[in-house]
């Protein structure tokens, strides 16, 4: 089955072994996060120790300039070129196809100053209200430039993006289609697939936020054909970092970001900072434990890096999706929520967003006490919220989980909410 959009059925892939899980995050450990259930998941993964193991040998050890003849420096950079071969492999790109840079905003930010540079006034792209702000603000600043800004909006009563309404949208003017692959509070997984399909019909390009999604299983991206893919290290068990694939055909023609004597390397055409070295090298403990897990529970270590990761990518959403679905029973259960995205845990992320009678953020604080972490407020999606016709003073109580959330950890904050609310 294709990663992008997912409908499991029973059997589809082995039971994950959360004990295994659990047991390669440090978190899980320590005394003072005991009898805390972590659910803001979606705002930043624990992180695995593969990669703090990495990121504390880099900085004990390879803290030099990378790429020199001596070995420390031959080692730090022999590391951060393991992390691009391996994640890449992963996501079914070529290594000099992935980039590094300090976050998704600071890369949107980056890449929508080269098609500003590319595109011509009367240009069109479309943008839509399901985003959050980091994956649109800059497109929509575009227009300044003379370039049209067109909006894909969601339906007001499910915050569903439509595909006929795109179409409706696409014209020959349209060069550039960004829209997000989850909602940070939707939480309704689009099918990238289809809609890169539609826009390159129409002879545009897609530009695919998927923060919100690769937290539960990083996407084969080659087999979802997007021009652009985005996600957050530091939400999918990692280091602070951002991580863009760009594919090679459409990144040559944008105008070089970087250094002019970089412009022949994609990998750095977009990229202008540059590197933070150690954390692109523990990146690499990602695919470490990608690989582990595809061990633990296949066992075939011959299988091609974006096989193991479909497998782990499964292993977590059938995870996800059997814990999912009794919380979202309880949330529509009751008159005084208002879930916000699909009640199908199937059809979703688990990022569950509710609307309240009361505000969010106090009902957040409310939760903490009873080992509940959780948030309340806007999450950076204010135009999603707004379309939705959320009152924006009290918000959304936001409730976020991945793989190693266990389902006791799911019912204690079925029974806190039922408590607070």
């Amino acid at each position: 089955m294709c990663r992008g959009f997912y409908f499991l059925k029973d059997n589809d892939v082995t039971a994950l072994d959360l004990d295994f899980v659990r047991a390669q995050f440090p978190a899980f450990s320590q005394p003072s996060l005991q009898e805390q259930a972590f659910f803001e998941n979606a705002g930043g993964s624990y992180t695995c120790k593969q990669v703090i193991d990495r990121l504390h040998r880099f900085y004990l050890e390879r803290k030099v300039q990378p790429y020199a003849p001596y070995d420390a420096s031959r080692l730090g950079g022999e590391e951060m070129d393991e992390a691009a071969n391996r994640l890449s492999a992963i996501l079914g790109v070529a290594p000099h196809e992935l980039s590094f840079g300090p976050s998704t905003t600071q890369n949107v930010y980056v890449l929508a100053q080269a098609f500003r540079q590319h595109l011509s006034e009367g240009d069109a792209i479309i943008v839509t209200d399901q985003d959050h702000e980091a994956n649109t603000g800059a497109w929509r600043r575009l227009a300044d430039a003379g370039i049209e800004v067109r909006e894909w909006q969601i339906d007001p009563e499910t915050g569903h993006l439509d595909p006929v309404a795109l179409s409706d949208l696409l014209d020959a003017k349209v060069k550039l289609v960004c829209f997000p692959h989850c909602s940070n509070v939707v939480g309704e997984i689009n099918d990238v697939a289809a809609i890169t399909a539609q826009v390159h019909e129409a002879g545009a390009v897609t530009c695919v936020d998927g923060v919100s999604y690769a937290p539960h299983g990083l996407p084969d991206v080659g087999v979802l054909g997007a021009d652009i893919y985005m996600f957050s290290a530091y939400k999918t068990y990692g280091p602070h970092q951002g991580l863009m694939v760009i594919r090679e055909e459409l990144g040559m023609k944008l105008p070089n970001q970087g250094h002019y004597f970089n412009a022949d390397y994609l990998s750095k055409r977009f990229t202008p900072a540059g590197p933070d070295h150690a954390q692109v090298a523990a990146s690499a403990g990602m695919a470490d434990y990608i690989d582990l897990l595809h061990a633990h529970h296949d066992g075939a270590d011959d299988a091609p890096a974006n096989k193991k990761g479909a497998l782990v990518h499964d292993l977590m959403r059938g995870q996800e999706v059997a814990i999912l679905q009794p919380l979202l029973d309880f949330a529509s259960a009751r008159n005084s929520v208002r879930l916000i995205g699909p009640q199908d845990a199937a059809r979703r992320a688990p990022t569950v967003a509710m609307a309240l009678q009361s505000n969010a953020e106090e009902v957040a604080a409310k939760l903490a006490p009873l080992g509940i972490m959780a948030g309340g407020g806007d999450f950076y999606a204010v135009r999603t919220l707004q379309s939705l016709g959320v009152d924006m003073g009290k918000g959304v109580l936001r409730v976020s989980f991945v793989h190693y959330t266990s389902q006791d950890e799911v019912d204690r904050l079925i029974s806190a909410l039922d408590q607070v609310l």
